[in-house]
């Protein structure tokens, strides 16, 4: 007789209590930061130009240490660099603050590129961030919750990416950009104190000691080794980098549904309401049989949806297919996330997820800085429309180039062909 799924397991861990708090409120500051940054870059710019450079311009920091930031988070403790990555984020945002002070006077000496250099250490800051925190919640809960923990934990992110837009453009539209920009620090540093209250933990016991080069060679090697992680992060790496319309969501809000900052967080947190429904449905009825085929077909409906919202001239329409965009987005996160939680040797995690962080991560910025480059070329509704094809066709490829993600099932029995190797 099997054990029936309970879907708050991992919610009954106060330490994992801790940890998602913290994570929650980073997030929020986050996805605050950067609706802020985008409506007041375009406020100031008028370029569509101008919100690519934004993913730009934390990518390539990114790129630059993404690697050995996941050798870092194997070798150095982990709840130490998440401290030290939000705090760096938590200078970042004050110094956008001090940026809209005496009227703004900085900005109007050196136009908007003081606020592109804030970016660039943010993107160094989550290049540290994101394998640290990957790897240390394996630390935090038993294997045997994994899957539940990688459901509560895209809950929580996708939670926090619901209100932070919207809390972010509503503050900017009532308040002013200096309000929200104090909102968004005051929740960093909320972050960093919670945090603190989850007990450090030493790091797991490596089988031999490498330089610096051989062990992100293994991670590497790890990864294009095992053809069910890299096919899942190569599809949602690719899905992301044409499919992806939230750098220009500033310009559709101003010139196509004409609505205003507040609109913009509204658009911003469309896809994470509907993926923050989808990750609780999850929660209860975690994806196992034919977990591959749901994924391939999800990222074919966001596909869909990205043409779909290019086309649509109304509100309300525009927030649906955003949302529905965002629950087809979750399914493939959660599996991607247990899978790599469930198939990664402790000891590699850091190095593990830093290669998935450059996959996927970065994908969001390459993504914002090809949107960007692709509105000025085509315009914006083509260039959306473009992108959400290129979407359809990454599928329709990994679907023929992958056949072990086409098999994919996760639970108990299937083991050996999650594993591949």
């Amino acid at each position: 007789m099997s054990t029936p799924h309970d879907a708050y397991a991992v919610l009954r861990l106060p330490e994992f209590r801790w940890f998602i708090f913290a994570k929650f409120l980073f997030i929020l500051a986050v996805q605050m930061q950067s609706t802020i940054v985008g409506w007041q870059i375009y406020e100031i710019t008028k370029d569509p130009l101008s919100l690519g450079l934004i993913g730009l311009a934390e990518i390539l920091p990114f790129f630059a240490v993404a690697l050995h930031a996941g050798h870092v988070a194997d070798v150095v403790p982990r709840r130490r660099i998440i401290i030290l990555a939000t705090s760096a984020f938590f200078i970042g945002v004050i110094s956008l603050l001090f940026f809209t002070l005496d009227d703004g006077a900085v900005l109007k000496r050196h136009g908007v590129w003081p606020i592109y250099a804030v970016i660039a250490l943010t993107g160094l800051a989550r290049a540290f961030d994101g394998p640290a925190m990957n790897a240390f919640v394996t630390q935090i809960v038993p294997r045997e919750l994994y899957p539940n923990s990688a459901a509560w934990g895209s809950t929580t992110w996708q939670t926090a990416a619901v209100m932070g837009p919207a809390l972010g453009g509503a503050i900017y539209g009532w308040a002013g950009v200096t309000a929200a920009y104090a909102t968004a620090a005051g929740l960093a540093a909320l972050a960093i104190v919670g945090m603190t209250l989850v007990k450090p933990r030493p790091l797991p016991v490596r089988e031999m000691e490498e330089s610096v080069a051989e062990s992100l060679k293994a991670g590497i090697r790890f990864v294009f080794k095992t053809p069910i992680i890299l096919g899942s992060i190569s599809l949602d790496m690719f899905a992301v980098l044409f499919g992806g319309a939230v750098a220009l969501l500033p310009i559709f809000a101003a010139e196509v549904l004409h609505v205003g900052p507040e609109g913009l967080g509204a658009l911003r947190a469309a896809p994470f309401i509907g993926a923050a429904i989808t990750a609780i449905f999850l929660a209860h009825r975690p994806p196992k049989r034919r977990a591959g085929i749901i994924l391939l077909q999800c990222v074919a409906g966001f596909g869909f949806c990205i043409i779909a919202f290019a086309l649509s001239v109304n509100l309300y329409l525009s927030l649906f297919i955003l949302a529905l965009s965002g629950a087809l987005d979750c399914v493939s996160v959660i599996i991607r996330a247990t899978i790599l939680q469930l198939y990664t040797p402790d000891a590699m995690r850091g190095r593990v997820s830093a290669v998935d962080s450059i996959f996927i991560g970065s994908s969001n910025e390459l993504g914002a800085f090809e949107s960007g480059v692709a509105a000025k070329l085509l315009g914006l509704v083509r260039s959306v429309v473009f992108g959400g094809t290129m979407t359809l066709i990454v599928v329709a490829a990994t679907a023929y180039l992958a056949p072990a993600l086409r098999k994919l099932h996760i639970g108990a029995g299937h083991d050996d062909e999650l594993k591949g190797n």
